[in-house]
């Protein structure tokens, strides 16, 4: 598509949390930006239109916890790989965590996160920097030179800064940055296990791990930003205890507490309880562990009422010969880009938990609040073209062999949803069609998980620009 070139998405409702939009309208894209939002009917005449009927226009979805394993664990994710399987789940900005080999702990590693992004041209990848170097808990990273370079927050994510006195400083830190602590919240000496403990891990003979790992680590970090006055962003990954969601509303709630607390959920702990380990299939084991069912019902609760305000899939690929070991050797975590969207629908539509605004908000407007990308994660004149069109009634099944992703290790693979991502727009380009009789000017894709060809030039996109 030629720069100058005009793509008009018709027909659909347009949902934006950002501007409280939900009405029937023409999305009209030029130059990679959002040109107007028009009445049915009235937009210019378009070089490419994208029929919507019957969907939901979407400002694109983002999210803020990602594991793509270059450089260092190729053979699980790359970031051209990653950004196709964000691309496949209607993600059009995703976030990297920085736990890769070496670790993403100085700007020169920052500038190489965008470097492949840019070559992949596909979802847009956010760096996300360590707060310790080599993410070993000691000594802080450079902070200052991976802030200017572009990073969108800190995290030593797959661990936790376990040390009070390090994490103490490092909000002090990141307060100076303006940025945000994504903590991965475990207390090490209490966590570590196979799944969560109680009666069931003791039955299957599994090591256990206890809610107070998260809620303790929570309430810690509170009272260390509470106590100094540091006020620095703090962020709670991967919320997985009903412990946690009161512990976080308290906190959200007290008026002295001046910092940012945000938090996110992930669809493995809003569709899955600890019951799913009986098996011993490794694709069931999760770091933080599957809780119970009243831990499940505790997390819908803090979304409903605000407390947790992000949703987050913690995409994490392994190989397959790694997640065929026996459960307690097997690796943490499950890939999660191209299953999400309806796995959140189940979870917290069907449940009339929220609503379609509600959920995108979380989704989209929230995320990029939370990451300091401007101008995303919403549709508005001027604001970047992603745009994830969403056909809400859509059945289809999950089959991870078809994943446009590198690895195969979901936990919902052979699930019959409803709701699907049908098309991906990524700064007015369009990356990914199920429906080429949606189209009219372009070749729609012949695959399912096919991209169109990459068009126009693709610009290194830091937050900071």
């Amino acid at each position: 598509m030629a720069e100058t070139a005009r793509t008009v998405i018709a027909g659909g409702r347009v949902i934006d949390p950002a501007a409280g939009r939900d009405a029937p309208a023409d999305v009209v894209l030029e130059n990679g930006t959002v040109a107007q939002i028009a009445s049915p009917g009235t937009a210019p005449r378009a070089d490419r239109v994208l029929r919507a009927d019957g969907c939901i226009v979407a400002p694109g979805l983002i999210d803020p916890h990602v594991h793509f394993r270059e450089p260092g664990q190729e053979e699980k994710e790359t970031i051209a790989t990653g950004a196709a399987a964000a691309v496949a789940g209607g993600f059009t900005s995703v976030c990297a965590m920085p736990n890769t080999h070496p670790a993403i702990d100085d700007d020169g590693r920052v500038d190489f996160v965008y470097r492949q992004q840019q070559r992949a041209r596909l979802a847009r990848v956010f760096p996300v920097g360590a707060v310790t170097k080599g993410r070993a808990g000691a000594e802080l990273a450079e902070m200052g030179l991976m802030s200017r370079a572009g990073v969108v927050g800190f995290s030593d994510d797959g661990s936790p800064v376990a040390d009070p006195a390090v994490c103490s400083k490092a909000l002090a830190y990141i307060a100076m940055t303006g940025k945000v602590l994504f903590q991965h919240c475990e207390e090490p000496a209490l966590g570590g296990g196979d799944m969560n403990a109680g009666a069931l891990a003791a039955r299957l003979g599994l090591a256990g791990w206890p809610r107070v790992a998260e809620e303790v680590m929570i309430q810690r970090d509170v009272l260390l930003n509470l106590s100094q006055g540091l006020g620095a962003r703090y962020h709670v990954q991967h919320v997985s205890s009903g412990g946690s969601v009161e512990l976080l509303r308290r906190a959200r709630a007290d008026a002295a507490c001046l910092a940012e607390i945000t938090a996110e959920a992930s669809p493995h702990h809003l569709a899955l309880t600890e019951t799913a380990c009986t098996g011993y299939d490794p694709c069931f084991k999760m770091n933080p562990p599957l809780r119970a069912a009243h831990d499940v019902e505790a997390l819908k609760a803090g979304i409903a009422d605000g407390t947790i305000d992000v949703l987050a899939t913690d995409h994490a690929p392994h190989t397959a010969e790694e997640k065929e070991l026996a459960f307690s050797a097997a690796p943490y975590g499950i890939v999660g880009l191209e299953s999400a969207l309806p796995i959140y629908a189940r979870a917290l539509i069907e449940t009339e938990t929220v609503d379609w605004p509600r959920l995108i908000a979380m989704a989209s407007q929230r995320p990029a609040e939370l990451c300091g990308l401007s101008g995303r994660g919403r549709l508005a004149p001027g604001s970047h073209g992603d745009v994830t069109l969403i056909d809400p009634a859509a059945s289809w099944r999950i089959e991870s062999a078809r994943f446009a992703g590198q690895s195969r290790n979901c936990p919902f693979d052979g699930w019959d949803v409803t709701a699907r991502a049908i098309a991906t727009v990524v700064e007015g380009e369009i990356k990914l069609c199920r429906d080429p009789g949606r189209l009219e000017g372009t070749t729609a894709p012949s695959e399912e998980h096919e991209l169109l060809p990459p068009q126009g030039a693709a610009a290194r996109d830091s937050p900071l620009a």
